[in-house]
């Protein structure tokens, strides 16, 4: 190894990136072995049960004579994030080796037919089988054995029961079917609906399996679950229709706004998601930035109530540039930043904690972020105030301070890392890609050290920082990519995916960062807890397994 070489190793262990400079990726293996000194005063010897023998079966192995020695511990992979501040991810090799025999095993099962109704049925007394009886009985249920039934049941039956159990419905009289909610008033004259059990109301209305007519009396019509003013929206012949809400004192200050799929275009599975339901909900996330930011520039032209089309956006972008370019200084927006996420899914725990987000109807939220955060008390004038808090600047100081350290830009060794992979086990069988989709704009692909067990990421191959600096080609490969990501990993069983967004800020300038997103799945065994506090991501896969099983569930989707 050359002196340079080992220069840059040295500098590159410095900055915690697995990202070398060279393009390729670092890889750590632990290989355990150690003695533990014995310090236990006693043994506790019992007996735990017996085999079907009648041998007895007890704990003694527990209890061993002298120190214990541990000459050959199964190995760990440990592999730095190749951004510093999204901690480290352990491959325990054990079983990621296991994984690696057999990656078909990479999935989450279906979920198993579940119906009450019909358990009744079967299972009471003769004098007992009426439908009013199995009526009563699981309006009766305690509730957590509901709300366990609320996300679990696969029969509309048991879900009506529950929906009619935790509030009050209007129904047609030819019918039977819900047409409507049952209001009161507040001293304040504020509405809101009859709602017996918020909880099991909204776990219920959750559930793919209720009756779409449910579905839209209790979360989807416009103004059931508030008066959020809706300030946009997107329709086509095809039947894809996505309005925009405004969320109007919202945790997100200075305008936070929601694409969420309509009433009449329900969405609760990856696999029901169109191109043009994805098209929709990201035109409005466009047109909403593109507008403001115009409209900070004084460029933003005469106020009509309509939505504007590709081509029109395509050129607002234009000026926008153009503007910024003409500014002659940075300071000139006073919000200058994206927020974009995703969540997909949902789910309760029957102690009522919820899992993932508030609400499985399909919906991506996105605001503009300030360029600092004013100061709650006052300070002495001219004093700095901090920068507004916005995930993408994380990545901007890292790419500077290893550009510095190296003289490399951080994200052409990091694509150049992705596209030359070597598997992390060292084998030379098996899958080494982790690519999962590319095309000449960006690529879809796992990365090595995964921060969820099944996170993939989406990078933009050029320099392309934010969705200002995407021209329409760019925008529409994201718009596809995401909608290829989210399908896939619905392929193999998630049902609750966060996506989160990184931008760099508008007025950056030419930095060479990347526009990158990350899906994380939250799986059914991966809670986050101790580990997770620390930024330490436990994986029992190898990421190009991960990436082999991905491509072979991955869909069809055509390029628009």
């Amino acid at each position: 190894m050359t002196s340079d070489c080992k220069q840059q190793d040295q500098t590159t262990r410095n900055l915690r990136t697995s990202v070398h400079p060279e393009g390729r990726f670092i890889v750590a293996c632990h290989r355990p072995a150690y003695r533990v000194a014995n310090l236990r005063a006693r043994e506790n010897v019992c007996a735990l049960g017996q085999f079907p023998d009648g041998q007895p079966v007890d704990n003694r192995l527990n209890f061993p004579e002298g120190p214990v020695d541990v000459p050959d511990a199964d190995g760990v992979y440990e592999i730095a994030n190749p951004f510093p501040f999204r901690g480290t991810t352990y491959i325990g090799k054990a079983w990621a080796d296991a994984k690696h025999r057999d990656p078909s095993t990479i999935c989450l099962p279906s979920p198993p037919e579940v119906s009450m109704s019909q358990w009744f049925r079967r299972h009471v007394g003769p004098g007992m089988s009426g439908a009013a009886r199995v009526t009563a009985l699981i309006k009766t249920l305690p509730e957590p054995v509901q709300l366990a039934l609320a996300v679990t049941s696969t029969d509309p039956e048991d879900l009506v029961l529950l929906a009619e159990e935790a509030g009050e419905f209007i129904h047609a009289g030819d019918t039977g079917h819900p047409v409507g909610l049952r209001f009161t008033a507040n001293a304040e004259g504020t509405m809101r609906p009859k709602i017996h059990n918020h909880v099991l109301f909204e776990a219920v209305a959750n559930n793919p399996h209720l009756p779409d007519a449910y579905k839209e009396t209790m979360v989807l019509r416009p103004g059931v679950q508030g008066d959020s003013e809706i300030v946009g929206e997107w329709e086509t012949d095809s039947g894809s229709h996505v309005f925009e809400y405004l969320r109007r004192n919202s945790y997100i200050p200075w305008g936070h706004y929601a694409a969420n799929m309509a009433n009449d275009a329900v969405r609760y599975t990856p696999e029901a998601l169109t191109p043009e339901d994805m098209t929709g909900m990201r035109h409005l996330y466009y047109q909403r930035t593109y507008l403001r930011l115009a409209e900070m520039l004084q460029l933003a032209p005469e106020g009509q109530q309509r939505r504007r089309g590709p081509e029109e956006l395509e050129s607002l972008r234009h000026r926008i540039l153009e503007g910024l370019g003409a500014s002659g200084h940075p300071g000139r927006l006073p919000l200058n930043s994206t927020l974009w996420g995703w969540n997909f899914g949902f789910d309760f725990a029957p102690s009522r904690y919820r899992l993932h987000a508030s609400h499985q109807q399909v919906h991506q939220q996105y605001a503009l972020i300030p360029r600092q955060a004013p100061a709650a008390e006052a300070t002495t004038e001219g004093s700095a105030m901090p920068s507004a808090y916005a995930c993408g600047d994380l990545i901007h100081e890292f790419i500077q301070t290893y550009r510095d350290a190296t003289g490399v830009d951080f994200f052409t060794a990091y694509i150049q890392a992705v596209q030359n992979n070597k598997r992390t086990d060292g084998c030379n069988e098996g899958d080494r890609d982790l690519v999962v989709h590319c095309d000449e704009n960006v690529m879809l692909f796992v990365p090595k050290a995964q921060t969820s067990q099944w996170e993939l990421q989406l990078v933009t191959l050029a320099p392309v920082g934010n969705i200002l600096e995407a021209d329409k080609a760019v925008r529409g490969a994201l718009d596809r990519a995401l909608l290829i990501a989210v399908q896939t990993l619905g392929k193999m069983g998630a049902r609750m995916v966060t996506t989160i967004e990184y931008a760099k800020r508008f007025d950056a300038g030419h930095t060479g960062q990347h526009l990158l997103y990350s899906f994380l799945p939250r799986l059914p065994e991966s809670p986050g807890a101790f580990s997770e506090a620390q930024l330490r991501w436990i994986n029992g896969h190898y990421p190009e397994d991960f990436a082999a099983v991905c491509r072979a569930h991955k869909p069809s989707i055509p390029c628009r």
